[in-house]
């Protein structure tokens, strides 16, 4: 049962960086009714998303909610009621730095037809600024080499060597 609609409190959000967006459009914390408004939608613009059913986007918003360390935000258009954008951060509590935490910028997406807005710019911004606010040492994120200036505009830096071993099939829900 979801605790409340919104998957975090709007109040780490800071109100100048999400009056970026243009008029019409409201940047926010994901809701458990975005799944009507193409949320998955707006994800397969990124990459394979699979078949997500609403009941399975409502249970893994509800683990999201109860674990905590999780926030996704969008950009709504209020005019089409539409998910337009979105992007994630995950914070990782560490025993490293004196058990900091550290944030992971993910899933950074724009939808087809909405580029040119400055959506992914103003949803990494806000990335940053919450996990400042949620105390992390650092914010990283990986990217395809072709994105890497994308986000240098954004103000990271190259660092390190992605690495990734996938699971077998089997192993996917």
């Amino acid at each position: 049962m979801v605790m409340s609609n919104s998957l975090f409190s709007n109040t780490v959000l800071d109100p100048s960086i999400a009056s970026l967006v243009p008029a019409n459009h409201v940047l926010r914390p994901l809701e458990a009714t975005d799944f009507r408004k193409g949320f998955i939608d707006c994800l397969s613009n990124l990459t394979i998303t699979g078949q997500v059913s609403e009941q399975m986007f409502v249970e893994s918003f509800e683990e999201m909610q109860r674990a905590g360390g999780y926030f996704v935000i969008v950009v709504e258009d209020l005019q089409t009621e539409a998910i337009v954008a979105s992007g994630t951060l995950v914070v990782e509590q560490k025993f490293l730095r004196a058990c900091g935490r550290v944030g992971h910028v993910e899933d950074i997406v724009v939808a087809k037809g909405q580029q040119g807005k400055r959506f992914g710019v103003t949803i990494v911004k806000q990335l940053v600024q919450i996990a400042n606010v949620m105390g992390c040492y650092k914010t990283i994120l990986d990217c395809d080499a072709e994105n890497v200036a994308f986000y240098e505009k954004c103000g990271m830096q190259k660092k390190a060597v992605q690495m990734a071993l996938y699971a077998p099939e089997a192993a996917h829900k």
